[in-house]
C-alpha cells in the first residue's frame, strides 16, 4: 500500500471502518466521524465510543481571512487598494445562489445532508488508499473550509510549518481535519460554512474568494454572475492553474461543462439551462479586470497615498509593532478615510501642470501642498511628475514625494529663499518692533561677533557677512513694511542682526516648519548639528541651522511644512499637526483609530494678526506677490521666495480657510533656473513672484470658489501705524538706526515721474528713496516715456515703497 506520512496497518483501517458503521447505527454520522481518529490511534472501538465527545475540538474560531484594505478620499471615493491576497470578503446575500449551487454540485453534493463528514466519500477514499490507489481525502466543503482556514492562518503568521501541517497528505491530518469539521458543523449553519468557504478558497491564479475572482474574470460582483460564469468559478478552485480560462481556455471549458453537468444531474438547473450554458464560448464570458495593488492606482493622488501609508504605519491602533501594522494594511481589510478633497486635489494638479507641464523641456519640477487651518487636514498634495519607478521609456517617473521629508517618503527639502523672512518679521514684531520702523536697505557686512546665536555660538560665520540684493529696488532707509513688500534682503539682514537667530529658528519650528533631512548615524550633517549643541532625535527631521544666511532661507524645508506654518498664521497662531486621515475602520465598520485635530496655541493671536496684516500687503499691486491676488477681492496674505541663482522659487500664502505652499525648482539639487524655457517660453529668471504666485492664485481661486469670502481678523492696531516704542535697548553689534518719526511713518508724497524717460524716472525714484518696477504698455507716446505710475504723483508712500512705472512701447 502506498502512503505518505504516517502509515496505518490493515487492522487499524478495518477497525476504523467498523467504528464508523457501529457508531452510525447508534449515534449518527457525528459520532462515527469523530470516532475515526480515536479508533485509528487507539485501535479499539470502545475507546472511540467513550472519548468521542471529550475529543471534539472547541477552539474553532478561525483566523479572519486576509482581505483587501482600501484608502478613500474625504468624500468616500476610492483612491487605492492594498492586499497580500486579492480577496474581498462578502456576506452570504452578496454571493449568487448560482455560485453556491455550483460549488455544492462539484465539491460536495451531500453538503446539506451530512454532519461535516461524507460517509460515502470517506469510505471510498479509505478503500482507495488501502488498495494502493492515490491517497484521497473524500473532503467535504466543511473539511476544505477547515483546511483553508489553517493555511490562511499560516500565511498571516508567516508559519510555514502550520501551512505544511494543513497540506500534508497523511491519514492523521485527514482525521484531525474531520474532527474539526464536525465541531464547525455543530457551531455554524450550513450557509455560514458555505459562505466562509467561498470567501476563503482560491478561485483564480491570484484571486481568493469568489468576489475577487468574479471581478477579475468577469468584471462583475459575485452576486451578478451568470450560470456559466458561476460554474466556471466553482470549478476552478481544485486546480486554478490548470483551469485558468485566460491561459487554458479549452481545459477551462471542459471543467465548466463538467460542473454544469453535475448541476443538471442534481436537478439544480433544467436541460435548457444546461444546453444554453455549455454553448457559451469562454471568450464571451470573460472581461478580465485586474485589481490594482498599491498607490499607483491613486493617479494624481499617488504621492499623497504613499504619505497616508507611512502615516498609518505609525498608528499604534493598527498594532504594537511595525510588522503587525503592515499585516493590518495588507491583510486586515481596513478602510482608511483620508482628508484629501478630490475636487481640490484636481484643481491643485491642474494649476501645477498649467504652470509647468509633466515632462516639460525645462525639466523643472513643481509641488503644491494645501492644509486646512484649525484642523491640519491635508486638502491637496500634488506635483508635476508621474508616479512610478523610472524606466528607459519614462525616465522622469518617480516615487519621491517632493512635498514631504525623508521620514515620509520625500527628500531633503528645498531652500526656502525669502519666504523664510516671515519668521524674522514675526520675531521682530514679538520683540516690540513695528513695521513702520525704518531700516537700511543698503547692503552691508556684519562682523561675526555681531550675530546673537545663543543656542549655537559655533554657528557664527568665520568672516564678515551680510545679504546682498538681487533686485533693482533701491537702497537706503525704508520701512520694514516696504522691505517686506519688496523682499529687500539687506533690510532683513539689519533686522535679524538685532535679534537672536535662535529665536527666529524657534519661531519657524514652532509654527511647523521642518527640514527635509532626517538625523542619521554617521551622517556628516547630523554630526555637525550635534557639534553645535542643537538637540534632535535620530530618525526625525534635523533642526533648522541658526546661521546668519538662514534669514534669507538657506535651510532646506518641505512644502508641506511651510503650508502648515501658513495655516498656523491663518488660525490666529493655533498650530495643528498635519493629518492625512481622519479615521481607520476594520472590515466590519468598527472604528480602530479616530483622529481629532492635534492643535496648540504656539504664538499670541495678536502677533499672528499683525503678521497677516503685513503679509497681506505683499499680495497687492506693486509688491512681489501681486500675481497671487485672488479673484473677487478675496483677501490673501503670503510671501514670495527665490533662492540664490534661482535654484528654488516659492510662494507661500493663506486665506482664513486655506493655506498653501508652492515650490518650483529641480528636485535633484541646486540647479539654476536662469535662462529656462518653460512651455516653450524663454525666461531669463524664474522667481517666486512668477509661476509659484500664479499657481497659488489659480489653485486658491478654484478651491475656494464655493466658499464665502472671509476677512482676516484685524490687528488691534492698524498696520499702517504699527510702530515700535521710542525706547529701544540696543544689543551689542546692533547697527545704528534712528527711529522713524510719526510723520515719517505716515509716508511722504511720491515724486512725479510721468512724462520722464525710463532712465530718468528710475533715477528720480531711487534719489527720492523709493524702489521701482517697470511695466510696458502700448501708447502713441514716444517709446520709453513714463505713461503713469502707482502710487500716483503726490500720493503718500512710505520711503522704500516700490513705485510701479508704465513705460510706453511707442506703438
Amino acid at each position: 500500500m502506498r502512503s505518505s506520512g504516517r502509515k496505518m496497518t490493515i487492522r487499524q483501517i478495518i477497525v476504523a471502518l467498523l467504528s464508523f458503521f457501529l457508531l452510525t447505527g447508534v449515534g449518527g454520522g457525528i459520532l462515527a466521524a469523530a470516532a475515526l481518529p480515536m479508533a485509528a490511534s487507539a485501535g479499539t472501538v470502545a475507546n472511540a465510543g467513550t472519548r468521542v465527545f471529550d475529543d471534539l475540538p472547541t477552539d474553532i474560531d478561525f483566523t479572519k481571512p486576509s482581505q483587501q484594505s482600501v484608502i478613500l478620499a474625504a468624500d468616500g471615493s476610492h483612491l487605492a487598494t492594498f492586499y497580500a491576497e486579492d480577496r474581498i470578503v462578502v456576506a452570504s446575500d452578496q454571493i449568487s445562489p448560482l455560485i453556491k449551487q455550483a460549488a455544492v454540485a462539484i465539491e460536495d453534493e451531500r453538503f446539506y445532508t451530512h454532519n461535516g463528514i461524507d460517509a460515502q466519500g470517506l469510505i471510498g477514499a479509505a478503500f482507495n488508499n488501502f488498495t494502493g490507489g492515490r491517497l484521497a481525502g473524500g473532503s467535504t466543503i466543511t473539511q476544505q473550509y477547515v483546511k483553508n482556514a489553517v493555511i490562511e492562518q499560516g500565511r498571516i503568521l508567516g508559519d510555514s510549518a502550520l501551512i505544511a501541517s494543513a497540506t500534508e497528505r497523511t491519514i492523521s491530518r485527514k482525521l484531525s481535519e474531520a474532527r474539526y469539521a464536525i465541531a464547525v458543523e455543530n457551531k455554524l449553519s450550513k450557509d455560514e460554512i458555505l459562505t466562509g468557504y467561498l470567501n476563503l478558497a482560491q478561485f483564480g491564479p491570484s484571486q481568493w474568494g469568489v468576489e475577487a475572482a468574479s471581478r477579475y474574470f468577469f468584471g462583475v460582483s459575485a452576486k451578478d454572475v451568470t450560470l456559466p460564469q458561476a460554474a466556471m468559478i466553482a470549478g476552478i478552485t481544485q486546480a486554478p492553474g490548470k483551469w485558468n480560462p485566460i491561459t487554458n481556455p479549452e481545459e477551462a471549458k471542459k471543467r465548466r461543462d463538467v460542473v454544469l453537468g453535475q448541476m443538471y444531474k442534481l436537478d439544480m438547473i433544467t436541460r435548457d439551462e444546461f444546453e444554453q450554458a455549455v454553448a457559451v464560448p469562454i471568450e464571451d464570458m470573460l472581461h478580465v479586470t485586474s485589481a490594482p495593488n498599491g498607490c499607483a492606482e491613486a493617479g494624481i493622488s499617488a504621492y499623497f497615498c504613499e504619505y497616508v501609508v507611512k502615516d498609518a504605519l505609525n498608528d499604534p491602533a493598527l498594532g504594537d509593532t511595525r510588522e503587525e501594522r503592515i499585516a493590518a494594511l495588507y491583510r486586515g481589510g481596513i478602510v482608511i478615510h483620508t482628508t484629501i478633497e478630490p475636487a481640490e486635489q484636481q484643481a491643485a494638479y491642474d494649476a501645477v501642470v498649467a504652470s509647468v507641464p509633466v515632462d516639460d523641456e525645462s525639466s523643472i519640477n513643481m509641488a503644491l501642498s494645501s492644509v486646512e487651518p484649525g484642523t491640519g487636514h491635508i486638502r491637496a498634495m500634488v506635483q508635476n511628475t508621474n508616479y512610478g519607478n523610472p524606466t528607459s521609456e519614462a525616465p522622469t517617473d518617480m516615487t519621491l514625494n517632493l512635498n514631504a521629508g525623508m521620514n515620509m517618503g520625500g527628500g531633503s527639502g528645498f531652500q526656502a529663499g525669502s519666504t523664510f523672512k516671515i519668521f524674522t518679521l514675526m520675531e521682530w514684531l514679538k520683540e516690540g518692533h513695528g513695521t513702520l520702523e525704518q531700516v537700511n536697505g543698503t547692503p552691508v557686512k556684519f562682523s561675526p561677533d555681531s550675530w546673537k546665536i545663543s543656542c549655537a555660538p559655533g554657528a557664527r560665520p568665520g568672516e564678515a557677512w551680510g545679504p546682498g540684493t538681487l533686485e533693482g529696488i533701491g537702497t537706503g532707509m525704508m520701512t520694514v513694511l516696504a522691505a517686506t513688500k519688496q523682499s529687500v534682503n539687506p533690510a532683513y539682514g539689519q533686522m535679524a542682526n538685532r535679534l537672536d537667530l535662535c529665536n527666529i529658528m524657534d519661531m519657524a519650528t514652532n509654527l511647523g516648519v521642518e527640514r527635509g533631512r532626517v538625523a542619521m548615524d554617521g551622517d556628516a550633517e547630523t554630526a555637525q548639528i550635534a557639534n553645535l549643541g542643537l538637540t534632535y532625535k535620530m530618525g526625525e527631521p534635523l533642526p533648522l541651522m541658526p546661521n546668519p544666511a538662514a534669514i534669507i532661507g538657506t535651510n532646506p524645508v518641505t512644502p508641506l511644512s511651510m503650508a502648515v506654518a501658513m495655516s498656523t498664521l491663518a488660525a490666529d497662531g493655533n498650530r495643528c499637526e498635519p493629518q492625512s486621515y481622519t479615521k481607520i475602520e476594520d472590515s466590519d465598520g468598527n472604528v480602530l483609530s479616530e483622529r481629532k485635530p492635534e492643535c496648540r496655541q504656539v504664538i499670541d493671536a495678536e502677533l499672528a494678526h499683525r503678521t497677516t496684516a503685513t503679509l497681506a500687503e505683499v499680495v497687492k499691486t506693486g509688491a512681489t506677490g501681486e500675481r497671487a491676488q485672488l479673484a473677487g477681492g478675496r483677501p490673501a496674505a503670503g510671501k514670495t521666495g527665490t533662492a540664490n541663482d534661482d535654484n528654488h522659487a516659492w510662494f507661500v500664502g493663506y486665506t482664513p480657510q486655506l493655506a498653501t505652499a508652492v515650490w518650483q525648482g529641480h528636485h535633484e539639487g541646486y540647479v539654476s533656473m536662469f535662462n529656462s524655457v518653460i512651455k516653450g517660453v524663454y525666461h531669463r529668471e524664474v522667481f517666486g513672484g512668477l509661476y509659484p504666485a500664479m499657481t497659488f492664485k489659480t489653485f486658491m481661486d478654484s478651491a475656494l470658489a464655493d466658499e464665502p469670502v472671509k476677512q482676516f481678523t484685524r490687528s488691534s492696531t492698524d498696520p499702517t501705524t504699527i510702530r515700535a516704542p521710542r525706547a529701544h535697548a540696543k544689543e551689542p553689534g546692533d547697527a545704528e538706526e534712528t527711529p522713524a518719526s510719526h510723520d515719517d511713518a505716515q509716508g511722504a508724497p511720491a515724486p512725479s515721474l510721468v512724462g520722464m524717460s525710463q532712465e530718468d524716472a528710475q533715477s528720480a525714484a531711487l534719489a527720492a528713496g523709493y524702489g521701482y518696477v517697470t511695466r510696458t504698455e502700448s501708447s502713441s507716446q514716444p517709446a520709453g516715456t513714463v505713461l503713469r505710475q502707482i502710487p500716483g504723483p503726490g500720493q503718500d508712500a512710505a520711503p522704500g515703497t516700490r513705485i510701479e512705472i508704465w513705460i510706453s512701447t511707442g506703438n
